[in-house]
This record gives C-alpha cells, sequence and structure tokens, in this order.
C-alpha cells in the first residue's frame, strides 16, 4: 500500500481509538517518524497531510533539513547529547527526549541565543528497563520542577516508550502511569503526553495519549 494509503488507515484506527476516551481523531497528534527514511518519501507523506515528523538522529535531520525545510515541525524522538545540542536548536520545534537538567540548561541557553524558546517534553522511563533513556518515575515531579524554571525553554508534557514486547495489560499500565504522571503537572505544562508508537499506538490513545509517533505503519519496514 502506498504511504498515503497507510496514512489514512491510520487515521481511521486514531479515530477509532480517540472515540474509546470521549476524544476525537483530530484531538491526536501524529508524529510521522522518519528514521531511515530517504527526503522523497517524507515528501510523499507531506503530500498526504503528514504536518509534523520524529527524527531519532541529529545527524539524520541535517542531511533532511535542507530538503524538507519547514513544510513540517520538526520533533527529536531520540536521546540528545548536550554536544548535540548547538546543531539540534535551529532545526527543531520540539525537543521530546530531555531526562536531564543539565540537558535542559544546554537547550535553553542555545534558544536564548537564537532567539527562540524551545518547547520540551520530559522522557520518563515507564518501563524501568535500564536499556532505556529517561528520568525513573520517582524523580519526574522534581526535574518538571526544575527544568520548568530554566530560561529559554516551555515544559510542555511528558513522553514515554512501552516495555517492548510486553503483554497488553502491562503496556497499558505503563501508560496509565504515565498519564497519571501527567495529570499531576501544573496546567500550563500539560500541553502534550506523547505516548504510543505503531505497535501500541492504539492503547495508548485510549489511556489518554493526545500525541503518537509512528514510523512503520507509514513507511514500512525498516531496512
Amino acid at each position: 500500500m502506498s504511504i498515503a494509503g497507510n496514512l489514512a488507515k491510520i487515521r481511521e484506527r486514531i479515530g477509532a481509538a480517540a472515540a474509546v476516551s470521549g476524544r476525537q481523531g483530530e484531538d491526536i497528534t501524529l508524529i510521522a517518524v522518519t528514521k531511515t527514511v530517504d527526503a522523497d518519501r517524507i515528501r510523499q507523506a507531506v503530500d498526504a497531510g503528514v504536518t509534523e515528523i520524529g527524527e531519532n538522529y541529529i545527524q539524520n535531520a541535517l542531511l533532511k533539513y535542507p530538503s524538507i525545510g519547514n513544510a513540517v515541525k520538526w520533533h527529536m524522538i531520540g536521546h540528545l547529547q548536550t554536544n548535540k545540542v548547538r546543531q539540534a536548536v535551529p532545526i527543531f520545534d520540539l525537543i521530546q527526549s530531555v531526562d536531564s537538567l543539565r540537558l535542559a540548561e544546554e537547550i535553553g541557553k542555545r534558544s536564548l541565543a537564537a532567539e527562540k524558546v524551545m518547547p520540551v517534553l520530559i522522557e520518563v522511563n515507564i518501563s524501568g528497563e535500564e536499556s532505556k533513556f529517561g528520568v525513573s518515575k520517582k524523580d519526574v515531579e522534581r526535574l518538571c520542577e526544575a527544568v520548568a524554571s530554566v530560561p529559554g525553554i516551555k515544559l510542555s508534557g511528558l513522553m514515554g516508550i512501552a516495555p517492548l514486547g510486553a503483554g497488553d495489560a502491562d503496556i497499558r499500565r505503563s501508560f496509565a502511569e504515565l498519564k497519571s504522571l501527567w495529570d499531576r503537572l501544573p496546567d500550563e505544562n500539560r500541553r502534550w503526553l506523547s505516548m504510543g508508537m505503531t505497535s501500541d499506538f492504539e492503547a495508548a490513545i485510549e489511556e489518554g495519549s493526545n500525541m503518537v509517533r509512528i514510523g512503520t505503519a507509514i513507511f514500512g519496514p525498516r531496512s
């Protein structure tokens, strides 16, 4: 099926999942994950209605940005090293993977220098897996409070990844925990709850997500 056909099917599924939680499909922001996807296929997705894309690696974003530019909003969804922040700030419209005050302060400093305010999400390690990035659940509120006061950035919510290979009950439990943490944030910091990928986005939406990150279901298996 074409990228446009895949997108139409995904939007139907997003709408159905949103209805379960008393919302509409338009309430859910779709981030098309473009890891390993070339600029030509990204443009096909944009022509089919994609308005926001997610990149995992700054070096790949730097290669694609000249071809795609501001036709979409750019989300940094992978781990961001502090020494790459200088390159990331001019490209990205939202950084979803902040997991330390040090990283937040570097983003704030570089954003102020670029005369912009960068929206950020705190990445939470909701699975508890040591291989995953993200702040621990017990430290979320403390980090959020600190990050919210950093000049040059705007704390706009939370992001998390469900445990890989887990059953539906465990996946939903991790999403529900992240939603509970998000609910405790001050109103001004509760814009986005980014959870759900190709394998679990419907469960994430039903548990309260308003932003999903989908790659394989749009572009096909990664090479």
